[in-house]
């Protein structure tokens, strides 16, 4: 599958809204386009599924290393991969933009907000290509879409300071329409706040078709849409998975489902609607928003089954979200107190900014659900709750890096029940090591 990169000079640029445009012009132009997140990130991918129509591929050194990366990028569906991004081009440590692009050898794109410049956009553009000579980056940015620019002599001047070797892919012009209202944790998501449809065509007719389809390529090196970890398992010994799906537990990689429907019979189940636990062997809750819904989960039976259930010995994994939905309460900005599943020994209350955000990495203390005692795991974090441990609660996880629950500490454990603010990636091996305890 042939892949670009669009990325930014910033955050902020508009890399989203391009990207969205650059999935609605290839599919007019007949592609089958396959969409990707470079970094962690599972907001921005609800826009790219809504789009088109197919889940969003995470692509991250950090969470996946070089082969899960290739791997993930293997698995997606399509005959383009359109990837968007983080932050500016060349930002973050654990994984920018620049080192995905350079990791599958893929062009990039670069997004300008031209709406107050011309030749500076070109200015611009070529010192994010020489720039990666001087830090040794192999990438190669290939040329501008101009964010915010109007069409005639401003589209023009920008076109013609482009020297010869960055090449001009079009323009998306200034449309309040084409802005999705953000919140805590960054926009909204894709089925909440859907850019709409024809100001999304009239974005896409800006862009040059042609040429971002003559600029895609394959991949460098080349890896099996499976890397498995783990055999799957014969139909009669598959457990059965409990998944929480509703608006309270959205944050779960696409590659984190695939892989529990490898091995495991995954059953969803929508906690905030009321739904039941189903019959299971395992629950796996993962981040979202439970503090917009803290009520309804207060009312729930599935938090109090849950409870049930780890008590008898269930394993249970609860991530971010899932973490705050297994402690004692959880207090929202308002200062409204609900009991949440009491299974944890911890109180979480919600803050104004956020408290983590970073790639994170873990070394297990003891033998957890998701790591043999002594191992690492490679996550993220990023979550605007605070979670008050009891005195004498267990930890599974020394945080190396990143902030954990208390700064030194993630992985609240009791019973069977693993709690932490750290997301992962199934190429961390976490999810097989939970299945494999089932």
């Amino acid at each position: 599958m042939r892949g670009l990169v669009l990325g930014g000079t910033a955050s902020g640029v508009g890399k989203t809204v391009a990207t969205l445009a650059t999935i609605r012009a290839l599919e007019a132009a007949g592609h089958a386009v396959q969409p990707a997140k470079a970094g962690p990130d599972f907001i921005d991918p609800s826009h790219h599924e809504r789009v088109a129509g197919r889940p969003s591929r995470t692509l991250d050194l950090w969470l996946q290393g070089e082969g899960g990366l290739r791997r993930n990028y293997a698995r997606g569906e399509g005959d383009v991969c359109v990837v968007e991004g983080v932050m500016g081009l060349y930002d973050g440590d654990g994984s920018s933009t620049a080192a995905v692009a350079e990791a599958l050898d893929l062009p990039v794109v670069l997004v300008v907000d031209a709406s107050a410049g011309m030749e500076s956009v070109a200015a611009t553009a070529l010192g994010f290509r020489t720039y990666a000579d001087r830090i040794g980056r192999d990438i190669d940015v290939a040329g501008v879409i101009a964010q915010r620019a109007h069409g005639g002599r401003h589209a023009e001047g920008i076109r013609d300071a482009l020297p010869d070797d960055l090449a001009y892919f079009g323009r998306i012009p200034p449309n309040d329409d084409l802005t999705v209202p953000d919140r805590h944790l960054g926009l909204q998501m894709g089925d909440e706040s859907p850019l709409p449809d024809d100001a999304l065509d009239a974005a896409a007719e800006g862009l040059r078709t042609d040429r971002l389809v003559d600029l895609a390529r394959e991949p460098a090196g080349g890896a099996e849409p499976n890397g498995a970890r783990s055999t799957a398992k014969a139909p009669a010994a598959r457990p059965r998975v409990a998944v929480a799906r509703d608006d309270a537990f959205r944050f779960a990689y696409p590659a984190t489902i695939e892989r529990l429907r490898e091995r495991a019979t995954v059953e969803t189940f929508a906690p905030v609607a009321g739904d039941p636990l189903p019959p299971c062997d395992g629950v796996y809750l993962p981040g979202g928003y439970p503090e917009l819904h803290a009520a309804e989960l207060a009312e729930s039976p599935a938090l109090d089954e849950i409870a049930s259930a780890a008590a008898e010995g269930t394993p249970v994994l609860g991530e971010c979200g899932g973490l705050m939905a297994l402690a004692e309460s959880l207090t929202t900005v308002a200062g409204e107190t609900h009991a949440m599943a009491g299974v944890l020994p911890a109180d979480v209350a919600m803050r104004d900014r956020y408290q983590a955000l970073d790639h994170v990495e873990l070394r297990a203390g003891r033998d957890a659900p998701t790591a043999s005692a002594g191992a690492t795991l490679r996550g993220h974090e990023f979550h605007y709750s605070e979670a008050d441990a009891a005195s004498d609660a267990r930890f599974a996880f020394d945080v190396e890096r990143g902030t954990g629950i208390d700064g030194e500490h993630d992985g609240l454990t009791e019973h069977r029940t693993l709690g932490t603010y750290c997301h992962v990636h199934p190429e961390s091996g976490a999810f097989d090591a939970f299945l494999d305890g089932l």
